[in-house]
């Protein structure tokens, strides 16, 4: 079918036109009527953020959305596009998208004037009305406009609205305009915001023009500095429809999916087996960095934390395969070891803290924590006092035992010969079935034991030495 491309075929087709507001609340009501996943691939936000942000969208409201680093927030603002319509007819000339039946500028109206009915229209994608900017180091020339010389030397009277040069939120009519970082934004763009969010128009350099815009804003920031006195003007909350909060998964698995969806490695060869308690030490990490008193929580850890982890391991396990010329990989607990270059800059210290503990030190902690709290839900020591017994008993009498992320599989299987009670365990939680899964599972298990003081453990480079604490 054939799209209108005048003002009169358009007119004769019948179109409607919307605010982009009425536009986003009348497709949302429509998915929501159709039962439509209406943000697919945010996780952990169908009880708490999604329905804020559903109830401001069907209010018209502008919006900023609150939360740490890495909580959704620019996915959630981007993902709004689906909620426009597909095209829109946009005057055909102008330099910002205008309604070809309320042009606002001087030059829509004059391309209205001098065609009339057979004005030119063009076709605007959702994807073409969104826009976005980082607040720090935004002008206001960059948000709003300001004067062109340019077009000032080429003949454009000095006072004229033709001497403009339109600046991103403008070009954004009839679209989404959204600023991350809000507190980051220069004091006096904070002020030129106001007419914007209460009177929807923009003023330039004291032009006598004036330009109803008609765009959906809105905004990310820290709650932190969001709440301090003197980084966001007072009026500027104000005229803000809706605050939503986003937070970090509440549980575990939830974090675990958005993990899984995030990862992005450039190869997949040779394939490469993740043990499903691996995967939980990895998401767990990120949950202990979160309660940790020595990671300062006012910054927040990223999920990227637990994605950049899971590559690194995933990576580590295809290179020992590579290197052992194996068929398949297999993730171990000792390729945790080789996250702290993946962890650096994700979380950040509490000042606080005691300064001898290092940033290295703190991830050991991190993993040990989390290794403890997974293998507790895995082998209870209640249930399993006696099991843990006899492979520190065993293990006493070998003297010690060493491991390596760089150990060969038949290494493994004298281990089990040497500490046959291991195979107990392992046996009890299924990872026996699978040829390689049995590795993961014997350094989960000494891990486990150590974390439980059952065992000691000693790193030297890629070898750890597990010895017995207790005396048999």
């Amino acid at each position: 079918m054939n799209k209108p491309r005048t003002l009169s075929e358009l007119k004769e087709l019948g179109y409607k036109e919307k605010t982009v507001k009425q536009e986003m609340a009348e497709n949302l009501s429509q998915k929501l009527k159709n039962k439509e996943t209406i943000f697919p691939g945010i996780h952990g936000y169908e009880e708490t953020v999604i329905p804020q942000l559903i109830h401001a969208i069907l209010s018209g409201h502008n919006i900023v959305m609150l939360g740490e680093k890495g909580q959704a927030k620019t996915r959630l603002m981007r993902s709004l596009v689906h909620l426009l319509d597909e095209e829109i007819p946009v005057l055909l000339g102008t330099e910002i998208p205008e309604s070809p039946f309320h042009p606002i500028t001087a030059k829509g109206k004059k391309i209205i004037s001098q065609y009339g009915e057979d004005a030119p229209i063009q076709w605007l994608s959702r994807e073409e009305r969104y826009g976005e900017r980082l607040a720090p180091g935004a002008k206001i020339a960059d948000i709003i406009g300001d004067i062109d010389p340019s077009k000032i030397v080429s003949g454009e009277p000095l006072s004229s609205e033709g001497a403009v040069f339109f600046g991103l939120l403008p070009r954004m009519n009839r679209g989404i305009f959204a600023i991350n970082e809000l507190p980051d934004l220069d004091y006096l763009v904070q002020v030129s915001l106001f007419n914007i969010l209460e009177e929807a128009d923009i003023q330039i350099r004291g032009i006598p023009v004036r330009f109803p815009l008609d765009v959906f804003v809105c905004f990310t920031a820290n709650p932190e500095d969001y709440t301090r006195s003197g980084k966001i003007i007072s009026q500027l909350k104000d005229r803000i429809g809706s605050e939503i909060r986003t937070h970090y998964p509440k549980t575990r698995a939830v974090g675990l999916a958005i993990t899984r969806q995030e990862i992005s490695l450039p190869i997949q060869e040779p394939p490469v087996l993740v043990p499903p308690f691996v995967e939980e030490i990895i998401e767990e990490i990120t949950i202990q960095a979160r309660q940790s008193h020595l990671v300062n929580h006012k910054s927040g850890v990223s999920a990227r934390l637990s994605i950049t982890n899971y590559e690194i391991a995933v990576s580590s396990a295809r290179k020992r395969a590579l290197l052992h010329g194996e068929k398949q990989g297999l993730v171990r607990i000792t390729d945790l070891g080789n996250i702290f270059a993946s962890s650096s800059g994700k979380i950040e210290l509490d000042p606080y803290r005691d300064e001898t503990l290092t940033e290295y030190q703190v991830m050991l902690k991190l993993l040990d924590a989390a290794t403890k709290v997974v293998f507790d839900e895995y082998f209870p020591s209640k249930q399993y006092k006696d099991n843990f017994d006899r492979i520190a008993s065993q293990i006493y009498k070998l003297g010690k035992l060493e491991i390596s992320d760089q150990m060969p599989v038949p290494e493994y299987k004298q281990i089990v010969q040497k500490v046959p009670a291991l195979w107990d365990l392992l046996t009890e939680k299924g990872f026996d079935k699978e040829d390689l899964l049995y590795i993961s599972g014997i350094e989960f298990i000494l891990e486990g034991l150590t974390s439980n003081q059952k065992l000691s453990r000693r790193r030297q480079g890629e070898i750890v030495s597990f010895k017995t604490l207790d005396m048999y």
